[in-house]
């Protein structure tokens, strides 16, 4: 088995284990959902000559539909490549462009139980052609006469088999950026230089993505069973006794009650001397808190601000205690994507002591109400 099968069905194993799992999982919400996305960076075809002088640009565009922990894609990059060698300083330019499908393995999602991550940390696997034209020999230095020009002349079309890794996150819901680094393995000459070795071509590219179309899980539908009643009857005469099975229809059931009900919202960040930003347990509290708005759109979050007394001034505090409050305001705004018209703010310094405890009092208390109707 060649390198080539190798790759092959190492891809091949990754896409069946992966659906599987996609299949299976179904911890969060959000089923699918499918995105665009542009992106921008450098390409470095591998050859013996420097290295610093073969960076050139590169860019491409992509469209996919990702599920919770596996995603595919239609990806297009390319621009220029350069390729020399170091013994004579000859180098060579020409325009390529590659297509894959791509398959895209979400290994934060994969192993962590949390559906909600600042980082996604994607797996790729991918194969595709590429096609180069236009190779022009930039630059001879002391090249030996009976040296042949490398620069083919005509166009060239090969295969191409591409791995790679993919940092992601997301700026707001639909917005994301990405950091992704890929090797693409494609034919001999691709570098202009023939060796009966297939050629290697890495990029390191910085993208934004858009997403949309997206899908959630739905409720099962409850079905209610009706029961009917058998009534016997007994009835006796002077010969004999006789025994009739009657159905009666079901008694009309009464109409179902509309009942509103509450739901309360009750979270204490603390924070350590002089700081306004939340602890490690204070991130959690946040996730919780832009939850809560995402189930209930309509409810009011009131976010308050505190400062213990038995420390700095009431000045000082009040200020800290400000501080507070907003950086919790512009962190499920900016982090979570809240309505910032449903969040309102305050803050009570250190005239107000919710806690018995000093240093318990560098808090913010957030709190909310929601209403919402059931059938009883």
């Amino acid at each position: 088995m060649n390198k080539k099968q190798i790759i092959l069905v190492a891809i091949s194993t990754l896409f069946t284990v992966s659906m599987a799992t996609a299949q299976d999982d179904t911890r969060d919400v959000l089923k699918s959902y499918s995105y665009v996305e542009v992106q921008g960076g450098l390409q470095l075809t591998a050859t013996d000559a420097p290295m610093n002088k073969l960076f050139t640009p590169t860019g491409a565009v992509s469209v996919g539909f990702l599920y919770p922990s596996v995603g595919f894609r239609l990806h297009v990059n390319g621009w220029k490549s350069k390729s020399g060698l170091s013994d004579t300083e000859q180098y060579y330019k020409w325009n390529y462009v590659t297509t894959s499908a791509d398959l895209l393995v979400n290994l934060t999602n994969l192993f962590s139980k949390n559906p909600q991550h600042l980082l996604n940390v994607f797996l790729i696997g991918g194969i595709g052609l590429n096609y180069a034209w236009d190779n022009k020999e930039l630059e001879k230095l002391n090249a030996p006469l009976d040296r042949m020009p490398l620069a083919w002349k005509d166009n060239r079309l090969f295969h191409n088999v591409r791995a790679g890794i993919r940092l992601e996150t997301d700026i707001t819901k639909p917005i994301g950026v990405s950091l992704e680094l890929g090797a693409n393995n494609v034919g001999d000459r691709f570098n202009s230089k023939t060796n009966s070795a297939n050629d290697w071509m890495f990029t390191a590219m910085i993208g934004v993505s858009y997403r949309f179309n997206k899908r959630f899980h739905k409720p099962a539908p409850v079905m209610i069973p009706v029961a009917q009643d058998v009534v016997e009857d007994n009835s006796a005469n002077m010969a004999t006794a006789t025994y009739a099975i009657s159905e009666k229809k079901p008694e009309p059931k009464p109409e179902p009650k509309l009942v509103t009900k509450k739901e309360m919202l009750h979270k204490v960040i603390f924070y350590a001397i002089c700081k306004s930003d939340p602890s490690e347990g204070g991130q959690e509290q946040m996730r919780e808190v832009a939850k809560f708005m995402e189930k209930y759109q309509d409810a009011k979050v009131v976010i308050v601000g505190y400062a213990d007394k038995e420390t700095g001034n009431p000045q000082l505090n009040m200020k800290y205690a400000e501080q507070r409050a907003s950086a919790c305001k512009d962190a499920l705004v900016k982090m979570y994507g809240c309505n910032p018209a449903n969040i309102m703010t305050d803050a009570k310094g250190d005239t107000v002591q919710p806690f018995d405890e000093g240093a318990q009092n560098r808090c913010v208390i957030i709190d909310s109400e929601a209403q919402y109707t059931v059938r009883e």
